[in-house]
């Protein structure tokens, strides 16, 4: 089944968002329409202020769009309430963030374990899925040790695990690489993309870097708070993503 036959996992139509009031206004999006069906790999790049993590916020339910529609997982996020956006994001949405996010005084185990318990899985279940997890990110033994013990990658994949520990449908990484050497940011690249064409989990990734945006099925460029251009891998347009790399990595 092709992707644009697949359900959808995020679904934006007409989306706007501005900051600000008045002539003052910033627009971060304008317009937005966009679908990601379930199992694709997305990329989004574009310079600094063009709108990507605002985005990534709005799809996440942390921020509320001005004017349009989003559908996560068919459901209407302007329809629910706080609590059930965040029982939302608890058990669909998994996050990766460029700082890691995790909790210095939290072994990695703890780490891992702790949307978990705020989910409400028995104590026998968050051992397994910890357990699990830990495992496909290729950081069984490592349980008891703490953030500041780890190197950057090691701790990245620690922050992967947490974010697929609740077997989320989408996948939310902004700038996974950021802080990594190319080495490492590859490693990193690769388990997302294992995660995604093994075990079908939904990515949208936020990226500079243009080789990381080649892990992705399609890569959608944004300037302006507007989706300009929509390029799928292997496509004659893909090989534009060599263009974009000067542009993508202004300050």
């Amino acid at each position: 089944m092709s992707s644009a036959e697949r359900e959808p996992v995020v679904a934006m139509a007409g989306v706007s968002k501005a900051y600000g009031a008045g002539r003052g206004a910033a627009k971060a999006l304008d317009s937005v329409d966009l679908r990601i069906a379930g199992g694709e790999f997305v990329s989004l790049i574009g310079p600094s202020g063009s709108g990507k993590s605002t985005l990534l916020n709005l799809i996440a339910g942390l921020d509320v769009p001005d004017r349009g529609r989003i559908l996560v997982d068919g459901r209407d996020l302007s329809l629910l309430s706080d609590s059930e956006l965040s029982d939302l994001r608890l058990q669909r949405i998994g996050f990766i963030f460029q700082s890691f996010n995790l909790i210095p005084a939290l072994s990695v185990a703890e780490n891992v374990s702790w949307p978990l318990e705020f989910a409400g899985h028995s104590r026998a279940e968050v051992k397994r899925r910890v357990s699990e997890t830990l495992a496909r990110c290729d950081m069984a033994g490592r349980e008891r040790r703490f953030p500041n013990e780890l190197s950057g990658g090691e701790q990245q994949r620690v922050a992967i695990a947490r974010a697929i520990a609740t077997n989320p449908s989408l996948l939310l990484a902004d700038e996974p690489t950021g802080n990594l050497d190319s080495h490492t940011g590859r490693m990193i690249l690769d388990l997302i993309r294992t995660l995604n064409e093994h075990e079908g989990v939904t990515v949208l990734m936020v990226t500079h870097n243009v080789f990381a945006a080649t892990y992705g099925h399609r890569t959608l460029e944004v300037r302006d708070g507007r989706i300009v251009r929509d390029m799928r891998a292997g496509s004659a347009e893909s090989d534009d993503l060599g263009d974009l790399e000067a542009e993508a990595s202004e300050p």
